[in-house]
């Protein structure tokens, strides 16, 4: 997949025509409230720039899992009046429990250049996720464009994301441009040298793409509860610390697989750590090869994170899946801190991938500080591990 080389929207003309847009508009809900709107706020620059360009403009998007029926708590009525807020426009729901019903064909027929409209939630139908053909063709029906504007679902073949561009020329939004231009980038022409980190809970979720990176980067560096599978293969006791015993051979491995290709593989070198999994209990930094019985790594220690602070001084290009330890602790908080700090002043192409990262880094203030955030979990994930992504192969190439 040339993911660099797909039509986007600057490359059709869209005045006057029929334009449906899939969007993230998967936000959370409390009391059919809504908690945090940054997905839609991310959408705004592709509608505005439709709205523009005289385009009829159809959104449609999934919201939570209802599972292929009709449930109102999943209604994106909400996002609907959020729009219209945003947008200055009404912002009209096609109330259809089917989405492609008789109120949507007939708002469809009646837009008018400029206008914007919403269909009910894709994941209403049950061939969404199981992208059949019939839904796709519906979908198709009301729209002369397809635009794919949601990174976040990009890895799933559904009707909304790759099914429908098999029906109407498929461009993508400037949210899916800018990941693919960011994380593409990053992996096929990386500014020097380029560093990768990555964290999380568990060496089986980043295999593969620690497998990929390999080839890519010049140096690794590995934090959060996966470090310390790599730290038990290296004999290492790690007292009750998280450890995936099928995954030690293969942390070896990795190891070596680094130094033959003459990447740098930076591992802890001290943890903070405590009693038990629990934000107060106590704690202690010690290191890395004398983790006591009954203590678990809970965080990096203040060595770790000059070692690492220090890696990513110099760096061109860093890309960030992953905390460095339980960081929605503020006892256990000073290992991601640390490095959201360095990455924040290196100067480097930032990238941040991946929920939780994402979480910390907005929670401890740096997202304005990073190059790119990315919109999407699994899809970055899936992306930085060299998979094609379905949502992005279905989008036409440039001529």
């Amino acid at each position: 997949m040339d993911a660099l080389n797909k039509k986007t929207i600057e490359d059709i003309d869209v005045k006057g025509k029929k334009v449906l847009v899939r969007c993230d508009f998967n936000v959370p809900l409390k009391d059919g409230e809504i908690t945090n709107d940054k997905r839609i706020v991310a959408a705004l620059p592709t509608i505005k720039y439709l709205v523009e360009q005289g385009a009829k403009v159809i959104l449609c998007s999934h919201l939570g899992r209802p599972k292929g029926e009709y449930k109102p708590e999943f209604s994106l009525a909400p996002v609907a009046a959020r729009l219209s807020e945003y947008l200055n426009q009404d912002v009209k729901l096609a109330e259809d429990a089917e989405v492609v019903g008789e109120n949507a064909k007939a708002m469809a027929a009646e837009l008018q250049d400029g206008q914007v409209m919403l269909l009910e939630n894709v994941r209403y139908r049950k061939e969404e996720t199981k992208n059949e053909e019939n839904f796709s063709k519906e979908l198709a029906s009301l729209a002369e464009i397809f635009v794919n504007d949601a990174f976040g679902t990009a890895h799933r073949a559904h009707c909304s994301t790759t099914g429908v561009a098999a029906y109407l020329p498929a461009v993508c939004g400037y949210l899916i441009q800018k990941e693919i231009k960011f994380m593409g980038g990053a992996l096929a022409e990386p500014k020097r040298p380029l560093v990768a980190i990555l964290g999380g809970a568990k060496v089986s979720d980043k295999i593969g793409v620690i497998t990929n990176l390999l080839d890519k980067c010049d140096t690794l560096i590995i934090g959060g509860g996966m470090a310390y599978t790599f730290m038990k293969s290296l004999g290492h006791h790690i007292g009750t610390s998280l450890l995936e015993e099928e995954q030690v051979e293969n942390a070896g491995k990795m190891m070596k697989d680094a130094e033959a290709k003459g990447v740098k593989f930076l591992i802890p070198i001290d943890n903070k750590v405590g009693k038990e999994y629990d934000e107060n209990t106590e704690a202690m930094v010690v290191n890395s090869d004398e983790i006591p019985d009954g203590w678990m790594g809970l965080d990096i220690g203040p060595r770790t994170q000059e070692l690492f602070a220090d890696a990513i001084k110099g760096a061109g290009t860093i890309i960030w899946n992953g905390p460095m330890g339980v960081s929605e602790w503020d006892n256990f908080a000073a290992g991601t801190i640390a490095v959201a700090n360095a990455v924040a002043e290196s100067g480097a192409i930032s990238i941040v991938g991946g929920g939780d990262s994402v979480a910390a880094v907005t929670k401890l203030g740096y997202s304005d500080k990073m190059s790119h955030i990315s919109t999407g979990g699994g899809a970055s994930l899936e992306f930085l591990e060299g998979k094609d992504l379905p949502g992005i192969c279905a989008l036409n190439d440039k001529d």
